[in-house]
C-alpha cells in the first residue's frame, strides 16, 4: 500500500465525519424550535432522531480519528476495527431510538393531540430533508472512497432520517391541515419501523467485519483476475480477504516459473501489488510466490 492513498482515504473519512456532526447540530435546533412551535410527536420522533445521530456521528468522528492511528506495539495490524465498533454503538442507539418513537406514538394514538403552527413545522421539515439529502450525497461519495463502515453506518442513520422527514411532513400536514393527528402518530410508528430496519443492516456490517467475513465474490474473482493477467502468474491459491475500517487486507499464494530468480520474482509480485492498488487503494497485500511450473490444483479459495 501507498502512505499517500492512505492519507487520502482517512482524510476523506475524517471530512465526511466533520459535516455529519455540523448537519446533526443544525437539525437539532431546527427541529427543537419546530417540536416547540407544533408539539407534533413525529416532530418529537424527528428531534429525537437527530438528537442521537449526533451521539452517533460524535462516535464516528473520534472512532475514524482512533482507527486510522498507525500500527504500534500494541496493534500490529492497526485499528481500523475500531470503526466497526462504532458502528455497533450506533446501532444500539438506533434500536433504542426505534423503541422510543414507536412507544411515544402508540401513546399518541390513544391520547391524540392537536397539532398547531403546522407550518413551522412543515418549513423546518423541508430544510431538513434538504440537508440530509445532500448529507447522504456527500457520505455516498465518501463510502465508495473509502469503504469505511463507520461512515456506512452513519450514513444509514441519515438515510433514515431523510425517509423519516418523509413521513413526517405526511404527519403534520395531515394533523395541522386535515384534523387528523392521529395520522401524526401513525407517521412516527413507520419512522419507528424504518429506524428498526435500518439499525438491523448496520448492525450486520459491523458484525461482518468484527468476524473478518470475507470480501463479496465478485471482490475476489477481480483479484484473481487481476493477477492472472500477467502470463507470468500461473494460478492463485489460498486467496484470503478481510476489511478492518477502509483498510482491505488482500493475501494469497501464486504460481510462479521456478526457474525465476528472487529479484524477479519479486519484480513481478510488486508490479501485481500495484494492480491491485489501482482498484483498491490503500490495500494491505502480502503475496507469497509458489514454485510451480503448473498452475497449482487447488482453487483461489483453497
Amino acid at each position: 500500500m501507498t502512505s499517500a492513498s492512505l492519507d487520502d482515504v482517512h482524510a476523506a473519512t475524517r471530512s465526511a465525519t466533520r459535516l455529519s456532526v455540523g448537519v446533526a447540530v443544525t437539525l437539532i435546533l431546527l427541529k427543537a424550535f419546530a417540536l416547540g412551535a407544533s408539539g407534533s410527536v413525529s416532530m418529537l420522533a424527528s428531534l429525537t432522531d437527530s438528537a442521537l445521530d449526533l451521539v452517533a456521528s460524535l462516535a464516528t468522528f473520534f472512532a475514524v480519528r482512533w482507527a486510522a492511528a498507525p500500527p504500534d506495539e500494541a496493534h500490529r495490524f492497526g485499528r481500523g476495527k475500531g470503526e466497526a465498533l462504532a458502528a455497533l454503538v450506533q446501532a444500539g442507539l438506533v434500536f433504542a431510538s426505534a423503541v422510543f418513537i414507536g412507544w411515544e406514538a402508540v401513546l399518541r394514538m390513544f391520547d391524540p393531540r392537536p397539532v398547531t403552527a403546522g407550518h413551522w413545522g412543515v418549513a423546518v421539515v423541508l430544510i431538513s430533508i434538504a440537508l440530509t439529502g445532500w448529507l447522504v450525497w456527500r457520505q455516498g461519495r465518501a463510502i465508495r472512497a473509502t469503504g469505511s463502515v463507520a461512515v456506512e453506518a452513519d450514513r444509514a442513520h441519515y438515510t433514515a432520517d431523510l425517509a423519516a422527514s418523509v413521513v413526517v411532513l405526511i404527519g403534520i400536514v395531515s394533523g395541522a391541515y386535515l384534523s387528523a393527528p392521529g395520522l401524526d402518530a401513525a407517521a412516527g410508528l413507520v419512522v419507528a419501523v424504518w429506524l428498526f430496519w435500518g439499525a438491523t443492516g448496520v448492525l450486520r456490517g459491523a458484525a461482518d467485519q468484527l468476524l473478518d467475513r470475507t470480501t463479496p465474490e465478485s471482490d475476489r474473482m477481480a483479484i484473481t483476475t487481476a493477477m492472472l493477467s500477467d502470463p507470468r502468474i500461473s494460478g492463485v491459491h489460498r486467496l484470503r480477504t478481510r476489511q478492518s475500517g477502509p483498510v482491505l487486507t488482500i493475501q494469497m499464494h501464486v504460481d510462479m516459473d521456478p526457474t525465476l530468480t528472487l529479484a524477479e520474482a519479486h519484480d513481478i509480485l510488486v508490479e501485481a501489488e500495484n494492480r491491485l492498488l489501482e482498484r483498491w487503494p490503500g490495500a494491505d497485500i502480502l503475496i507469497h510466490p509458489d514454485p510451480r511450473p503448473t498452475p497449482s490444483a487447488k482453487g483461489p479459495w483453497s
